[in-house]
């Protein structure tokens, strides 16, 4: 299968391009840098460099590659996780994805997998599910816009077979911690595994991506998926 990555060298799009590259997938793998367009030359990827703001490049990347699934695994929080970092990361959620989709429309590619975030339920007295809302959007919020618009576009778009990955905070290599720090956490190499399972397993809608025993269900994931927090 043609996969393509947007985001292939960040924290999940690492292990992930490795996992799907030795599941005998052929890859091409998005960066913006030079520098790490080589990185992943290395790794048997194809690179390309391209920056997800710009429509007609991501348009012309994914016409010429065809893939047969998109992952969008795209982030901006390289410098961290203060306001100004939150802000543009949810920039890029809303129009690098919405840039994708448009070219998946034109190049007739269907399958779509995009990173979110299961940590943004509303509260309850019970492990939430993805059939349970999100919190409501705050004044002034960095976070949630960016969610709920990649959501939308992922999972309404007609013509294109969105499948969401809601992953726990992320700990493990590439992270900011090796161990479990907030609640409900998952191993960035278990979150790549999701996705490199969802690739051809399971239809269109939501799947939570956290480990056991949080406040988040991952019943449907392990169920619909095949996968488990302990596979990496």
């Amino acid at each position: 299968m043609q996969v393509m990555v947007f985001g292939a060298t960040g924290a999940i799009g690492r292990p992930l391009v490795a996992m799907l590259r030795a599941a005998g997938h052929e890859v091409v793998g998005t960066t913006r840098s030079v520098d790490r367009a080589e990185e992943l030359r290395a790794a048997g990827v194809e690179p390309v460099v391209v920056d997800a703001f710009d429509a007609g490049s991501v348009l012309a990347t994914v016409a010429a590659a065809r893939p047969d699934v998109i992952i969008n695994q795209l982030t901006d929080l390289a410098a961290g996780f203060d306001d100004a970092s939150l802000r543009r990361n949810a920039r890029l959620r809303i129009i690098g994805t919405r840039n994708i989709v448009e070219a998946m429309l034109a190049a007739g590619v269907r399958r779509l997998l995009a990173q979110s975030a299961a940590w943004l339920y509303a509260p309850a007295d019970h492990p939430r599910t993805e059939d349970d809302p999100l919190r409501s959007v705050g004044v002034d919020d960095a976070v949630l816009p960016g969610i709920v618009e990649l959501e939308r576009l992922t999972l309404t778009t007609p013509g294109v077979d969105g499948i969401v990955l809601r992953y726990g905070f992320l700990y493990g290599p590439g992270t900011v911690s090796d161990r479990p720090q907030d609640r409900p956490p998952v191993h960035v190499a278990a979150a790549a595994r999701a996705a490199s399972l969802a690739i051809d397993r399971g239809g269109p809608g939501i799947y939570n991506v956290v480990d056991d025993g949080a406040d988040v269900s991952n019943t449907r994931s392990r169920n619909v998926l095949g996968w488990a927090p302990t596979e990496r």
